[in-house]
């Protein structure tokens, strides 16, 4: 039997990067594979590849910030598959300057997405996962919710904030059999880093014991195992993927 079989996985921002790589994992260990993202073609794309490794897929154009499209789409998945077990919560965005330039939209827009998104996102599942006895959450933090970076006052606060989350709920959801945790991924190669000069990403490789960036499925991996029975005892967590940078 594979890791995640017949697993009712919901994955926000699936259709690229990490949350993509995450959908393929997820669908080669057997998962049933729920693509949520913001756009049309891309979310056809990623169910397209998940059944091209024979998973049942489907996909939901979904903004997380839209509480209406978040109970919408776990609604239909509920009464298609008649649970949820695994709600990953990958969604996110970066609007990078400094304290002084930053604008409140940008500041905003950040926390929206990063912030308000998971938790519309959870308390949208929680009381399915709750009913049934069990599910994973799993919350995309950052090793810059935990050390900062310049120029990422709004998305430092959104990544702490989704510790906070990831800390409360465990104690809150773990009695009832859902376990919450979160990834924090150190500098991964993704379309997220595409504004990021090419002497900085050098300059972020020579940060990290490995001396390169990480990859989408290097993620992907660690969420795998936090979905799977595998980590059964592991609530309330918070893995840091990094490649030793924060050593």
């Amino acid at each position: 039997m594979k890791r995640l079989d017949k697993k009712v996985s919901l994955i926000t921002g699936a259709a690229q990067g990490i949350g993509l790589a995450t959908a393929l994992k997820f669908a080669r260990e057997g998962a049933i594979v729920v693509i949520c993202d913001v756009k049309q073609s891309a979310v056809d794309s990623a169910v397209q590849q998940c059944e091209a490794l024979g998973a049942t897929a489907v996909g939901f154009v979904m903004d997380v910030t839209q509480r209406e499209m978040v109970d919408a789409v776990v609604a239909q998945t509920k009464e298609r598959f008649g649970r949820i077990d695994v709600l990953v919560n990958n969604a996110g965005i970066t609007q990078d300057a400094r304290l002084q330039k930053m604008t409140q939209d940008q500041f905003d827009r950040v926390i929206d997405v990063n912030l308000r998104g998971v938790f519309h996102c959870a308390q949208a599942v929680a009381d399915t996962m709750t009913a049934q006895g069990g599910g994973s959450i799993i919350n995309a933090s950052s090793v810059v919710g935990i050390y900062g970076n310049f120029g990422q006052t709004n998305y430092a606060a959104s990544k702490f904030g989704v510790i906070g989350f990831t800390k409360t709920w465990s104690r809150e959801l773990g009695p009832k059999g859902v376990r919450v945790n979160a990834v924090a991924p150190g500098f991964i190669a993704t379309p997220i880093l595409d504004t990021i000069p090419e002497k900085v990403i050098t300059e972020l490789e020579s940060r990290v014991p490995l001396n390169r960036l990480g990859r989408p499925e290097e993620i992907a991996n660690v969420y795998a195992f936090l979905a799977s029975d595998e980590a059964s005892y592991i609530n309330g967590a918070v893995i840091e993927v990094s490649g030793g940078m924060s050593v």
